[in-house]
């Protein structure tokens, strides 16, 4: 009954007992007071004393009750039936739900998700199915989910993304198989690649566009599109290109460089990008005052002040700070000094555009190094990424030489990437390294062929490993053969020999020639072990060993003139000599980032047994400067090479100098330098002595970046002398002078996925008559 029929009969009883109050006012209250008693609704309930579930296969009807959480006998509202579909529909194991109460009976229908039979992905052509597959959390032999799907297609479509193709599409499709059995399929459209169509920067000032392209790793799309991969827009890359410009200018002194923002805008056809970088480059700051300060008193000042290499007036540059850093702390271990860390201090000096850094020397915390825990390398030995690190179990903890070594792991070239953090060990004061890598492939292989009029067909065979065994050793082995020639080589390199900064080296050759750019045979052997070492920061010394056998030999119908003949006749010498090379490489700092010297001075001593003894030397000189605003590069170059020969004997043909294009250019090799003519002979002989000069420049065409071209002009000058042999002439020996060549000529530089090639042009400015030009080269481009 409704509380509405309950209320009539008491307020007629009220009424009656108003009539029999004495006083109104107590009956008007009552009356008010029962008028404004609210009525109250009740909600429906059920009660079930039975529940039937129908359309289960494989879940059983306990695990349907456990998600309904609807007990029998007890009443149930509709708010609750209603939780109850919710939870059975959101368990992810249904297609479809339904919940229809029947009296006291409950009824459950459910269809249960199909079972995964296999997996495919159709129409993936740039990425296969190997590496698309770990993305996937959906899988044979389990239970279908539409959610999860479609997370797979995004995460395939992402892949895709990744590679530049915004436009790939990726759709989830069912085939419905017996027993509720289905075939997942993603069908992939890959779509067009999004290409860098331009790169701009907007606010630089010091730095033109042009230089700065030279900076990121994104390039803008060129003539070779279909082949160069770093034209394709990747989001990561851009973030990694801000990482870039703003080393770049820190290294350049511009210490309030920053980038206010980066626009990467899509082409109206979705094929390709347009990145703008905007950017504020500040004053560049020079160092001010450098000075060394501790309250330790065991700390030698001077001799501390001593180890810094930073100047004042010198340009600013973090790095710069970061290795004088890591020098005071090596001399502090030289010291004795256990947990001494260097605080640099820098104080700004607006006025004058300067900064002054102070290196205060302070007492770190006592931590250790527990231990060093490698993971990742498959292939690689641990003990090839142990010895990066300066720091062994037990050791002091230095955060800075694991950052270093850190980056030394990465400069290996054998991983893909490298990790690498320090947790708290077994107790505050210890730490544990962790270093994560991913290998990836060292190792090539080359096969080629190749055509000539004059030598017929050739064959060229080449195998390279970087990363030999995993032990980090270094393999190369070659083999060129043609109708007249045959050259084969063996190189290994050892670059840690007893787990120390000492590179041991083994060098095996056989090379053959029949007539080849000449009358006469050749046939050299060589063994040379060596090692190499470092003896100051920036300079290093190898020391080595050769044992080289040499036969020359003159067919008998050959037009060869007497100085070949005579040294054809020795017949087979054995060269057994020991030699060094000492080099200074400023690059190995970089103190200068516009800037770089090389200098190499060897020599090589003849008669430690064999049949000759001489004495070589040999000498290099390298200067290189990045100029208007880096636009261009001037580098200049002077080598020189001298031959002595004792006791009596003399140098052959084989052994003397030639000055071949990566000496001077202009010339074909054994083009300059004396030479034996006469009556049908022409043999180009060599010299004891060389000395050469080059000059260069390169710099921009105003071409499109993306076309990789820049031009160049160069100047070369130098000569080659010195013939002992010349009483056994038949003809005449000419230019044996020391006469001079110059040569000035422009060059095209292209860089290709071959490779950066360089074609010269060049014309002899001065020359001799029986000179033999090259006016066309094209050579592989090399920096010193």
């Amino acid at each position: 009954m409704s509380s509405t029929t309950n209320a009539r009969p008491r307020l007629a009883a009220l009424n009656a007992m108003t009539k029999r109050a004495s006083l109104a006012i107590f009956a008007l209250t009552a009356t008010t007071a029962l008028v404004s008693v609210p009525q109250s609704v009740v909600a429906q309930t059920f009660v079930f004393n039975n529940v039937q579930i129908e359309g289960t296969q494989r879940i059983e009807p306990s695990t349907i009750l456990s998600y309904a959480g609807i007990a029998r006998g007890e009443p149930v509202s509709a708010g609750q039936l209603n939780d109850a579909f919710q939870n059975i529909q959101n368990s992810g194991l249904f297609e479809s739900v339904e919940i229809v109460p029947q009296g006291n009976t409950l009824l459950i229908r459910v269809v249960e998700y199909p079972t995964i039979n296999r997996i495919a992905i159709e129409g993936n052509r740039r990425i296969d199915d190997e590496d698309l597959a770990p993305l996937l959390q959906s899988q044979s032999r389990r239970v279908y989910s539409p959610s999860t799907a479609e997370a797979d297609a995004n995460e395939i479509a992402e892949a895709y993304l990744q590679q530049g193709r915004i436009a790939a599409r990726v759709q989830p499709r069912v085939i419905r198989r017996s027993d509720n059995r289905i075939d997942l399929v993603f069908e992939v459209f890959e779509g067009g690649v999004a290409e860098v169509e331009r790169i701009g920067f907007v606010g630089n000032q010091q730095y033109s566009d042009r230089r700065l392209r030279r900076v990121v790793e994104t390039k803008q799309a060129g003539l070779l599109r279909a082949i160069i991969q770093s034209d394709t827009f990747i989001e990561d890359r851009i973030q990694f290109d801000q990482q870039l410009l703003e080393d770049f200018y820190a290294s350049r002194g511009y210490v309030d460089f920053r980038i206010t923002g980066v626009n990467a805008e899509l082409a109206r056809e979705r094929d390709g990008y347009f990145v703008t970088f905007n950017v504020e480059e500040g004053q560049q700051f020079r160092f001010g005052q450098v000075s060394v300060t501790s309250d330790l008193p065991e700390v030698d000042i001077p001799a501390f002040q001593s180890a810094t290499t930073v100047r004042t007036g010198n340009i600013y540059a973090p790095q710069l700070v970061d290795r004088d850093i890591e020098r005071l702390e090596r001399r502090a271990v030289e010291e004795g000094l256990d947990f001494v860390r260097v605080e640099p201090r820098v104080i700004r000096n607006d006025r004058d555009l300067t900064l002054d850094v102070e290196f205060v020397l302070t007492r770190g915390p006592r931590i250790f190094v527990e231990r060093i825990d490698i993971e990742g390398n498959t292939t690689t030995l641990d003990r090839v990424v142990r010895r990066q690190f300066e720091t062994v179990e037990g050791d002091p903890f230095n955060p800075r030489e694991i950052r270093n070594a850190a980056e030394r792991i990465r400069a290996l070239g054998y991983f893909a990437d490298a990790q690498v953090e320090a947790r708290e060990g077994s107790s505050p004061q210890q730490v544990i390294v962790d270093v994560d890598v991913e290998e990836q492939p060292t190792g090539s292989i080359s096969i080629g062929g190749s055509f000539s009029s004059s030598t017929g067909f050739g064959l060229n065979l080449s195998f390279a490993e970087q990363n030999f065994l995993g032990r980090g050793q270094q393999l190369s082995l070659s083999a060129t053969t043609t109708a007249d020639t045959e050259r084969y080589s063996f190189d290994f390199v050892e670059p840690a020999l007893l787990g120390r900064d000492l590179a041991f080296g083994l060098g095996l050759s056989y090379a053959r020639t029949e007539q080849d750019n000449s009358d006469y045979n050749t046939e050299v052997a060589r063994f040379s072990p060596s090692l190499a070492f470092p003896i100051s920061e920036n300079g290093r010394l190898r020391l080595s060993y050769t044992l080289e056998s040499t036969d020359l030999t003159v067919p008998d119908a050959s037009d060869v003139g007497g100085i070949v003949r005579a040294e054809a006749a020795q017949g087979q010498v054995i060269k057994s000599s020991l030699g060094y090379r000492f080099s200074y490489d400023t690059r190995r700092t970089g103190l200068d980032p516009n800037a770089g010297v090389l200098l190499e001075f060897g020599q090589e001593f003849g008669g430690v047994g064999g049949d000759v003894s001489f004495v070589e030397t040999r000498a290099r000189a390298v200067a290189q400067r990045l100029a208007f605003s880096e636009e261009v590069t001037l580098r200049a170059t002077l080598e020189a090479g001298a031959l002595n020969y004792l006791d009596g004997d003399s140098s052959r043909v084989t052994d003397r100098f030639f000055l071949g294009s990566s000496l001077m250019r202009g010339f074909e090799p054994g083009g300059i330098g004396p030479r034996e003519v006469g009556p049908g002979v022409d043999d180009a002989l060599g010299g004891d002595y060389f000395a050469v000069a080059r000059f260069e420049a390169e710099f921009p065409l105003g071409l499109p970046d993306e076309y990789g071209v820049s031009g160049g002009v160069f100047y070369d000058v130098g000569t080659l002398w010195g013939v002992e042999n010349k009483d056994n002439a038949t003809g005449s020996v000419l230019y044996d002078d020391a006469s001079i060549r110059q040569v000035a000529g422009v060059s095209l530089f292209w860089d290709t996925p071959l490779g950066p090639l360089r074609f010269n042009f060049s014309e002899a400015l001065q020359k001799e008559k029986e000179d033999r030009e090259q006016n066309f080269e094209l050579t592989i481009s090399t920096d010193f």
